[in-house]
């Protein structure tokens, strides 16, 4: 019960307001925040991608065609855990899909 008390006060100022990292803090202070941000990213692009996909009503075969790839390529820059893409493949899809890649710093 002691323990709980302990957590509480430390966790909490006088004021009310929470003491503590953020979530990109915590990630930076694992040495694991770039990886965490490109897979994020990479979902991002993915879920992109497929939901531009069903819009458009396009087939994978047919993603293929227009990136001229195959369709195991393909599957590989749809899944969201598959985080080694290049540029190159990103941009193809974008025009496949005629949309553009937007890349950029913040």
């Amino acid at each position: 019960m002691a323990d709980k008390t302990k957590t509480q006060d430390v966790a909490s100022s006088d004021t009310g307001a929470s003491i503590g990292s953020s979530f990109d803090d915590f990630l930076r202070e694992e040495d694991i925040y770039e990886e965490v941000q490109a897979a994020a990213i990479k979902r991002v692009v993915a879920w992109q991608l497929a939901e531009e996909m069903k819009r458009q009503h396009i087939t994978k075969v047919e993603m293929a065609r227009r990136m001229h790839t195959s369709r195991s390529q393909l599957d590989r820059l749809l899944d969201p855990a598959n985080d080694r893409v290049e540029l190159a493949t990103l941009g193809r899809a974008a025009r496949a899909l005629g949309r553009e890649l937007q890349i950029g710093l913040a």
